[in-house]
């Protein structure tokens, strides 16, 4: 898991590069991928970095058109940001090579593998993501001022 996790944050690197993003843009998009539309300080919590930091990261980002900013439908005097960053070319031309080196890969297992595999990938980041938090927390921790 270490080794395939190594590889993943390589990959991650390549692909912000290959984007002309920094590397906190690009996981920030792909996280509003996966959360779907969030606030700023919910993106705040889910990356570590200051709100300070998170707005100067979404001005670049709506800038390149890779989010926007929208009235929550909820509360109206919040704003959320919305990922539209996956119907542009270069993120289909970035990702596409991988995404058919993965189906020829999973063509090479049966029905009941790629179930399998599905589940403990499932679970896996269960526990990472439970690991990013206990580390979050420990590093919040250690970096709160003595009372």
């Amino acid at each position: 898991m270490r080794g395939l996790g190594t590889r993943t944050v390589q990959y991650q690197h390549n692909v912000a590069a290959a984007l002309g993003l920094y590397n906190n843009d690009y996981i920030s998009v792909d996280l509003l991928r996966e959360k779907g539309p969030i606030t700023a300080g919910e993106l705040s919590k889910l990356t570590g970095l200051s709100t300070g930091s998170v707005t100067a990261l979404i001005d670049r980002l709506e800038k390149i058109g890779y989010v926007s900013r929208q009235s929550d439908p909820g509360d109206r005097r919040r704003v959320i940001i919305v990922p539209e960053y996956e119907s542009k070319e270069e993120i289909a031309n970035v990702y596409q090579p991988l995404h058919d080196a993965m189906i020829e890969l999973a063509a090479s297992y049966t029905a009941e593998e790629l179930a399998l595999i599905s589940s403990f990938l499932g679970k896996a980041g269960d526990v990472i993501e439970g690991q990013i938090e206990r580390l979050g927390a420990a590093a919040r921790t250690k970096s709160a001022p003595e009372a």
